[in-house]
């Protein structure tokens, strides 16, 4: 995958790759050094040698490879994804520097039900009768919160505060830089189906762009409870 690789999610989001360092053989090395060896080129054993590294918790190696994206999420997404921070590192747009835009919030394509057993979760859409108003308030509570937040700032609020109003469906954009094994961790955890719709779409495409990069690692790593 070549870098600066996009992939859109949901509505306006997008997930880009904007740089990378390492991949299956970096892996390697890193742990054949303990040997004084090193490999120029990837060979069919070494991929057992990953995933004895990955299944026996041996997981230094993998802290070798690191991946830069730049991502455009709603905050809700990035409330939940920020959760994942060892081997990672954070930057976001501020909304203390910039002013927002009139339209930079999420609308879903659909509306789903509260699940009756996961306190957390949702399942299936509401009633279809109910779709319609539901899209209606949704969208007029987002634009009435943005409108609000202009007029703030037209009567002279500071940024810094008058962002205090904004919807959490707001998109935000953040650079974030991981290593292989901390992405492997998030992917396993938010592709899951218990995880929240949104994110779930984002992990996917995380996956997406890394995965030829670090074939042997990433399935080595996935399919291994290596957190």
């Amino acid at each position: 995958m070549p870098q600066d690789a996009e992939i859109k999610v949901l509505d306006r989001g997008f997930v880009r790759l904007v740089d990378m360092m390492g991949n299956d053989l970096s892996v390697v090395n890193a742990a054949r050094v303990s040997f004084g060896k090193r490999k120029e080129h990837f060979e069919e054993k070494d991929k057992k040698l990953i995933q004895y590294l990955a299944k026996h918790e041996h997981t230094s190696p993998f802290r070798h490879a690191y991946v830069q994206f730049h991502i455009k999420a709603p905050i809700f997404v990035f409330r939940q994804w920020m959760k994942h921070q060892v081997g990672c590192s954070w930057n976001e747009i501020s909304g203390r520097y910039v002013e927002f835009p009139d339209d930079e919030f999420f609308i879903p394509s659909l509306f789903r039900q509260q699940s009756k057993d996961n306190k957390q979760g949702s399942q299936g859409e509401i009633e279809s009768e109910h779709r319609i108003a539901a899209r209606t308030a949704y969208e007029a509570a987002c634009r009435h919160a943005v409108d609000e937040y202009k007029k703030l700032l037209s009567l002279g609020v500071c940024r810094e505060q008058a962002r205090c109003i904004l919807p959490l469906g707001l998109y935000s954009e953040v650079y974030w830089t991981s290593s292989l094994q901390a992405v492997a961790h998030f992917i396993r955890l938010r592709s899951e189906s218990h995880s929240q719709w949104e994110i779930q779409q984002y992990a996917h495409a995380v996956r997406e762009l890394i995965e030829k990069v670090f074939p042997a690692s990433l399935e080595a790593l996935l399919s291994t409870d290596v957190g």
